[in-house]
């Protein structure tokens, strides 16, 4: 198996380098790289910026405004984005609800939403999870009653990412009462300054607001604000689902984080005579973590192979996701071992000290934020059973 890009591929790279480089805001790289909390006017910055050269909703078909690349150039492109330190696209848009809107939705709603997706002006979120119903997703209560051609909301939203910078909502909610709790689910789009919407913080162990409580009470909306047809919500959501494990990916990201901890474990010394990197325990995990940053590569280049026939990640995106977060979660814990004690001072709200590296801080919210990504988006146990069921036809 040839592994090597062409050299038309590489003449790409090059070019995507050079704008990131040159043409992208580099105020938010640096405050990226920094670990500091973006405000939605940066997000907005940063997405419409890839948005300006066509470049934000990278994966779309051209028929909806997408650039036309190969697998390989997108492949590439994210690749590069992450060895920048641009931020992360926030994915709610281009990657989950997008596909549905241009797959599933009518001709007017794909006119009404997928500009403002595409150039990065509009955010949304993703009303999945409740109180509830998290990893059992089809348990939820989260209502929507049709009334004279308006939908009525009613109901709870948790654990809502990037709720704070939508201006819109996609959400599942009952709409009828079947047989299997699958059924009677529906997709809905609402606008998130809709009367009657609440958001409401929720801070985590890194110090970070990214998460969000989102209530609705009575909020109106019309029927035209939902995709396909009623109650088949459910499926659409797979649909989705596929394309989001399939995001956690981020290789260019994990060999940015890799070649940090080598370079830190190189330069300081571990309080002896001698530097981290020349401890057996600690090159052994940093050698380990290579190779599975290698790993998941492979099943990724495996699940492009099918993509690039034009078909969804399927099923089989559960094993990234798997891969994807234990392998981020044992980076970071190299990068927790690094700060060592410094990884004190995160926690206690005071000031660092001059004598405290500047990697310390950003590492150790590293490591707190990572802690959720093998819950978030369907817990790994779900994963698992998912694998276990429909790929493995155990």
């Amino acid at each position: 198996m040839n592994l090597d890009f062409s050299p038309e591929t590489e003449a790409f790279r090059l070019k995507v380098r050079e704008f990131f480089e040159t043409d992208f805001p580099q105020d938010i790289i640096a405050k990226n790289r920094a670990g500091q909390a973006l405000t939605t006017e940066d997000v907005r910055r940063s997405e419409m910026a890839l948005g300006s050269k066509g470049w934000l909703a990278s994966a779309w078909p051209e028929e909806y405004g997408g650039p036309g690349w190969s697998i390989e150039e997108q492949y590439v492109f994210d690749e590069e984005l992450e060895r920048a330190g641009v931020p992360t696209v926030t994915p709610m848009g281009v990657v989950y609800v997008g596909p549905v809107i241009y797959t599933f939705a009518s001709d007017e709603q794909k006119k009404r939403w997928l500009p403002g997706i595409r150039n990065g002006s509009i955010g949304w979120a993703q009303g999945y999870s409740e109180p509830g119903a998290g990893s059992d997703l089809a348990s939820l209560q989260f209502s929507a009653e049709l009334k004279d051609g308006t939908y009525i909301l009613n109901g709870h939203k948790i654990w809502t990412s990037a709720a704070q910078h939508a201006d819109w909502i996609f959400l599942l909610a009952r709409t009828s009462r079947g047989e299997k709790k699958q059924q009677g689910i529906s997709f809905i789009c609402c606008p998130m300054d809709a009367p009657g919407v609440t958001v409401r913080a929720i801070i985590t162990i890194d110090g970070k607001h990214v998460l969000n409580e989102v209530l609705f009470e009575n909020v109106e909306v019309p029927e035209g604000n939902r995709i396909g047809e009623e109650g088949k919500g459910w499926t659409y959501s797979q649909y989705l689902l596929g394309f989001e494990r399939t995001s956690y990916a981020r290789i260019g990201g994990k060999r940015a984080m890799l070649r940090h901890v080598r370079d830190v474990a190189r330069a300081a010394p571990d309080g002896g005579n001698h530097h981290l990197i020349d401890e057996p325990s600690f090159a052994r995990k940093l050698t380990e973590a290579e190779m599975a940053v290698d790993g998941l590569e492979m099943t990724v280049f495996r699940i492009l192979s099918a993509l690039s026939s034009g078909g969804s990640p399927g099923d089989a995106a559960s094993t990234v996701k798997i891969l994807a977060t234990t392998t981020h979660q044992q980076i970071t814990e190299l990068m927790l071992e690094m700060t060592a004690f410094y990884a004190q001072a995160f926690g206690k709200g005071s000031s660092l000290s001059s004598d405290i590296p500047p990697y310390a801080a950003p590492d150790v919210a590293a490591y707190f934020g990572g802690r959720a990504q093998s819950i978030y988006g369907g817990t790994n146990e779900i994963q698992r059973n998912i694998i276990a069921k429909k790929v493995l036809d155990l």
